[in-house]
C-alpha cells in the first residue's frame, strides 16, 4: 500500500484530501505542524484526523524554532512584500515541508502530500522547500490533479462533501473564507473578500485582533528590547522566541495593530486579494527599526533596504532553502551585531509611535545634531564639502544648459 506524509491543518482542504487520500488506498500519516495557531484545538483536530481515517497523526511542535529561526531573521531584514505583507504564511511554509520530510523519512513514506492549491503561493513553498530538502521525494499536490478538480471544483462542493461525510469544518456555504493561522498572524481569502468592493477588515472575524474602533480610548505603553537584533525581553521580562511574539499579539491585537487588506501579486502570475492580521510582529518591526536608527552606520542602513525587497521576493516565492537565501541569512547576521537597545512604544487604536529609545552603541551625538551654538560640528566645512559634490553638476550645466 502506498504510504504518505500530508501536511495537516485540519481546515477544510486537508480534510477533505485526507479522506480522498485514504479512499484511493494510501496510508496517510498526518502531521499538524504547531506553530502556535492561537485559534484552533490541537487534539480534536488530531482525533478528527483519525476519525477520517489517517494511519497516524502526530503533532510536532515547531513555534519557537519558527519564531526563533525563520521571522526574526525576515524581521531584521525588515522585509515585507510588496512593501506591506510581513510574510507570515511564507515564512511557515519551508517550515512545515522540512517537518514533513523529517515524518516521511521515520516511516519509510515516498510521499509529501499537501492541500496548497494549484493557483496558489503555498504549492510553490512546499515543492520547492521539498526539491532543495529531498530530491528524492514525491510531491502530491491534489488540486494539480484533474480527477481531484473534477470531483471538487471548488470550495462549495468540498464543503458540501465534509457535510455528507460528517467531516466538522470551520468553512461554511455563508463562510467559504480560506484562512491560516500561526503565532505570526492570520491570513483571510476566498469568499466575500475576493469582491474588492467590500471592506475586509469589517468583513473578517479576526482572531487575534480587536478593530481599531473598539480598541481602548487610551494609549498603553510596551517596552521592547533587542540584543544584536534579536527580541530578548517585552516590559522587562525576558521571554523565548514564542513568548514575545505571543506576549506581544496579546497587547498590540487589543490595541488594533496590525491590520493589513491589499491586493498582491502572486508568484504564479496572479493578483490577489488578502487580508492579514499580525499584531504582534506588527511592533517588533516598528521597535526594531527604531534600534537600527540609533545603531547602523548609514550606508549598512540603505545597502539592506536595498536588498529587502529581494528577501522578501525569496520568502515570498519560496526559495528559502537557496543559495542566495543563505547568503542573506549570512549577512544580516553581521549587519545586526550592534543592534541592541529598548524601546517604548504607545500604541492606540492601531497607531504606534514612539515614547523613548536607548542603545549602549547609538551613533546619535547630541553634541554634533545639536542646532544651538557650540558643538563638534564646524559648519564652515560645509562650504569644501558640497563644492566638491557640485563639481559633476556644474561641468554638465556647461556642456548641457537646463532650462527652466
Amino acid at each position: 500500500m502506498a504510504s504518505c506524509v500530508l501536511a495537516y491543518s485540519g481546515g477544510l482542504d486537508t480534510s477533505v484530501i485526507l479522506s480522498w487520500l485514504v479512499e484511493r488506498g494510501y496510508d496517510v500519516h498526518a502531521v499538524y505542524v504547531d506553530l502556535g495557531q492561537p485559534c484552533e484545538d490541537r487534539g480534536a483536530i488530531l482525533e478528527k484526523a483519525k476519525r477520517i481515517g489517517a494511519k497516524s497523526a502526530r503533532l510536532v511542535d515547531a513555534k519557537e524554532e519558527l519564531c526563533r529561526d525563520f521571522a526574526f531573521p525576515v524581521m531584521q531584514w525588515d522585509a515585507r512584500y510588496e512593501g506591506v505583507y510581513l510574510l507570515g504564511t511564507s515564512i511557515a511554509r519551508p517550515l512545515i515541508a522540512k517537518v514533513c520530510l523529517q515524518v516521511a523519512r521515520e516511516v519509510g513514506a515516498d510521499t509529501f502530500a499537501h492541500g496548497a492549491t494549484g493557483k496558489g503561493n503555498d504549492q510553490c513553498r512546499f515543492q520547492l522547500a521539498a526539491e532543495a530538502l529531498q530530491p528524492g521525494i514525491k510531491v502530491l499536490a491534489p488540486w494539480r490533479l484533474a480527477e481531484f478538480r473534477e470531483k471538487f471544483p471548488g470550495r462549495k462542493e468540498m464543503i458540501a462533501y465534509c457535510e455528507q461525510k460528517g467531516i466538522p469544518v470551520k468553512a461554511t456555504a455563508a463562510k467559504p473564507y480560506s484562512s491560516d493561522e500561526n503565532c505570526l498572524h492570520i491570513s483571510y481569502e476566498a469568499g466575500r473578500l475576493e469582491d474588492l468592493s467590500v471592506n475586509g477588515v469589517e468583513l473578517v472575524e479576526f482572531g487575534m485582533t480587536t478593530p481599531p474602533q473598539r480598541a481602548p480610548d487610551r494609549v498603553e505603553k510596551v517596552t521592547i528590547a533587542f540584543e544584536s537584533g534579536v527580541p530578548t525581553r517585552v516590559n522587562g521580562e525576558s521571554l523565548s522566541a514564542y513568548e514575545i511574539v505571543n506576549r506581544l499579539n496579546q497587547i498590540g491585537g487589543r490595541n488594533g495593530v496590525g491590520l493589513v487588506d491589499m491586493v498582491e501579486n502572486r508568484f504564479v502570475g496572479m493578483k490577489s486579494r488578502g487580508v492579514y492580521e499580525a499584531p504582534g510582529m506588527t511592533l517588533l518591526y516598528f521597535a526594531h527599526r527604531q534600534i537600527e536608527q540609533l545603531t547602523l552606520d548609514r550606508d549598512v542602513m540603505h545597502l539592506r533596504d536595498r536588498l529587502a525587497p529581494e528577501v522578501a521576493e525569496l520568502v515570498y516565492y519560496g526559495f528559502w532553502y537557496s543559495a542566495k537565501m543563505d547568503a542573506f541569512l549570512a549577512m544580516i547576521r553581521e549587519i545586526q551585531k550592534p543592534v541592541t537597545g529598548e524601546v517604548t512604544l504607545g500604541l492606540y487604536k492601531g497607531n504606534i509611535f514612539v515614547d523613548r529609545r536607548t542603545s549602549p552603541n547609538s551613533l546619535y551625538d547630541e553634541g554634533i545634531a545639536t542646532m544651538e551654538a557650540g558643538g563638534d560640528y564646524n559648519q564652515s566645512d560645509a562650504e569644501g564639502f558640497l563644492r566638491i559634490q557640485g563639481l559633476p553638476l556644474r561641468v554638465q550645466a556647461r556642456v548641457r544648459p537646463r532650462t527652466y
